[in-house]
């Protein structure tokens, strides 16, 4: 089996049984289980609770490549307690010492570590840790997993991120007779077609996501050039990148031309060509025709050479836009709904509903809000929810006219705009608080309509209003313990989080960490002020620079500690990895995750027996975002964002977008999906057809034909967000 599915099994906590690895131990197969499972529980804690007869060697392999194997040692070797033991002046000089031999004489050969640290003697580890429950399945179980999961990453109508695309990627190219009869996401399409040259696959889309493929094309070829130059350490940041609308020539590969050519060619075939849709780029197509030196094969295709190469600039918007300067909101709003469909019309609610002349009698105001509301009456679940949580998240964005801050995921990348000055100047689009909230009524009323208790009986677990759904995920990374962007996971007492990060062929990597206030002001801690501002609440493992061959940094956090100290502005701890050296994250090694540890700890620093969450951070950038912590009511809050950035050092420019994701929860959660799911919500798992919970079915004492959803099922959420 590949890795990649062994790796998605074990997060979803399975182990799969390998026949093949039980013939390589023929001489002692009766002892091999007994062997494994002791060295999985004191590896890891981990408790196999279904067919451990079946344990092999293999499993444990999986479980260290996963939770970490040999993870290097950080600068402060005995971190926390020599760094506790250390003057400010020692850990200051400590790392100039280290600067100076790695950046100033270009030393990188071996990792660095602290010249004044006092000899440290760990005590063996004894803390207490909850184990890890992991059930073996079998190859045909294991099979039947995949599919599911392919089938509920293929239902999203939202781009996959790099792991779960390479997942479904890796499932078809094993499974050469699985047909596809469901893409509901574009991106996911285009990415399929260019990843495994199947045309079959281009029934998923439509013409006018010819420009989506070319966009992608342009963006592989960008991070090839961009590695070439990392490799070479003139430094990634030289190659600069060009949008392909601004692009004044397109340079494509030969093979790339022809798969174009071949997927027009079908597209054409197949009939129902969108022309209007096309023309809204018309510039682009003109000089992809044209690159391509593309030739008509039939009527449709001729038309459309035609069109694109005349003067025709007809488009929706440009209808739309015609209408609204005319103040003519109904008029836009029935061009809209004719050309693009009810789903657009709720993603440009603020344009419309803030173009209405409020001036004007209450009635016809009132007639027009209620006229745009009922042009868009639409089922699409994740829309709903998408919008439900923008407009909702607002109460918890500071308030006033300054600039604002947008974010959106392109090419599966975290992208912000910062709102200039002209912007703001001639902004019309901003809804009063009211109307957001009036708006924020109308999405609940409209989801409730679009669930309609579609899954009968419904159990839910409280806890669950802790859990997000799972939401433009195209910019997060995978692996052991993640769960959806804003989801929050409640801190037991007597505990402290201990953050982490490692890493291999790259010098530099960076874990920082900043305070987030409710006003959106922040504090650094990081390498460039930890050495003097270290607090007991807030230990740093000093600042690794020559981990090409292996290097790591850790962050202990005592939260109850670090909020008395803060005050009560001090909210929130967010958690970023930055490549300080050339380089970014996808032509490196990286991991990183959190620990649970005791505020009095023992053992190793890095102990796979108290990791929560050990995740690949594989964002072709320099900046990612991992987590935050609630010092007001201690919790744990997952962001894992890949920013699109060269920004190599953490707490540059406006992070205020980040409020958002911390309070998602709050507006909507697993558990208000499930109850809208539900046409009737039971007290007990026995009573119910579905039962959402985070807990597996022998402890819930599910019987055949239930159907267990947790938080961590992220491709059945997205089929049941989807319909």
């Amino acid at each position: 089996m590949l890795p990649i599915f062994e790796d998605y099994l074990f997060a979803q906590g399975y182990f799969v049984d390998e026949d093949d690895d039980v013939a390589e131990y023929d001489e002692g197969q009766e002892e091999m289980p007994v062997a494994t499972l002791v060295a999985l529980w004191h590896y890891a804690w981990i408790r196999i609770t279904a067919r451990p007869e079946l344990a092999s060697p293999h499993m444990l392999r999986v479980a260290q490549r996963n939770l970490g194997l040999s993870v290097p040692e950080p600068f402060y070797q005995g971190f926390p307690a020599t760094v506790r033991a250390s003057e400010s002046a020692e850990r200051l000089l400590d790392q100039l010492l280290h600067y100076f031999r790695t950046y100033y004489l270009g030393d990188f050969s071996r990792a660095g570590h602290s010249v004044f640290e006092a000899r440290y003697e760990r005590l063996a580890f004894v803390e207490k840790v909850t184990p890890k429950e992991i059930a073996i399945i079998t190859q045909a179980e294991s099979e039947e997993l995949l599919e599911r999961a392919t089938e509920g990453f293929l239902a999203s109508t939202r781009p996959l991120n790099e792991t779960n695309q390479e997942l479904v990627t890796a499932f078809l190219n094993t499974h050469p007779t699985y047909s596809v009869e469901r893409c509901a996401c574009k991106d996911t399409a285009v990415r399929l077609i260019l990843d495994t040259g199947s045309l079959d696959l281009v029934r998923h889309i439509e013409l006018s996501d010819v420009i989506r493929m070319l966009e992608w094309l342009h963006e592989m070829r960008y991070q090839d050039l961009k590695a070439v130059y990392s490799k070479s350490r003139v430094g990634p940041s030289v190659v600069k990148y060009v949008p392909v609308s601004q692009m004044k020539k397109l340079s494509l590969r030969n093979r790339d031309r022809k798969l174009i050519t071949a997927v027009l060619d079908r597209i054409f075939e197949r009939g129902n060509v969108d022309i209007d849709s096309c023309l809204e780029k018309k510039r682009i197509w003109n000089g992809l025709l044209h690159h391509l030196h593309y030739r008509p094969k039939c009527v449709e295709a001729k038309e459309f050479c035609t069109a694109i190469r005349g003067k025709d600039r007809r488009s929706v918007y440009s209808a739309m836009e015609c209408c609204l300067a005319a103040g003519d909101v109904r008029g836009a709003t029935d061009a809209l709904l004719a050309g693009k469909g009810p789903g657009a019309i709720l993603r440009h609610l603020d344009h419309l509903l803030s173009r209405i002349d409020t001036s004007r009698e209450p009635d016809r105001v009132e007639e027009d809000i209620t006229y745009v509301f009922g042009a868009c009456n639409s089922r699409n679940r994740i829309i709903l929810v998408q919008l439900l949580l923008k407009y909702g998240a607002r109460a918890y964005l500071p308030s006033g006219e300054k600039e604002r801050d947008f974010t959106f995921v392109h090419l599966g990348q975290l992208r912000k705009h910062h709102e200039t000055d002209k912007e703001r100047a001639r902004r019309r689009s901003a809804l009063s608080v009211e109307m957001s909230q009036r708006v924020e009524a109308w999405l609940r009323d409209q989801l409730a309509r679009a669930c309609s208790g579609s899954l009968g009986k419904v159990y839910v677990d409280d806890a669950l209003r802790y859990a997000a759904v799972p939401l433009q995920e195209g910019a997060s990374m995978s692996g052991f313990g993640t769960l959806p962007r804003g989801t929050r996971i409640p801190l037991p007492e007597g505990k402290k989080v201990r953050a982490f990060t490692y890493w291999k062929k790259v010098d530099d990597i960076d874990l920082s960490c900043f305070a987030l206030y409710d006003d959106g002001g922040t504090r650094e801690f990081s390498w460039r002020t930890m050495a003097g501002t270290i607090s007991d609440a807030l230990v740093f493992s000093g600042d690794q620079t020559s981990g090409y061959h292996g290097g790591s940094e850790y962050f202990d956090v005592e939260l109850l500690a670090l909020a008395k100290e803060g005050g009560p502005k001090c909210h929130y701890l967010v958690f970023c990895n930055n490549v300080y050296s050339w380089g970014t994250f996808d032509g490196c090694v990286c991991r990183a995750g959190y620990m649970l540890r005791d505020i009095d700890d023992s053992g190793k620093v890095f102990e796979p027996a108290t990791v929560q969450s050990a995740f690949v951070v594989n964002c072709a950038s320099r900046a990612a975002y991992l987590f935050a912590l609630d010092l007001q009511d201690p919790a744990f809050i997952w962001l894992n964002l890949g920013e699109r950035s060269m920004q190599n050092v953490a707490g540059m420019g406006d992070v205020e977008f980040l409020l958002k994701y911390l309070h998602i929860t709050d507006v909507f959660s697993v558990r208000d999906l499930a109850m809208l799911l539900a046409s009737e919500v039971v007290a007990t798992p026995e009573e119910a057809d579905a039962v959402f919970a985070d807990a597996s079915a022998e402890e819930l004492g599910l019987r055949e034909g239930q159907e267990l959803i947790r938080p961590r099922d992220t491709a059945r959420l997205l089929e049941l967000l989807n319909g």
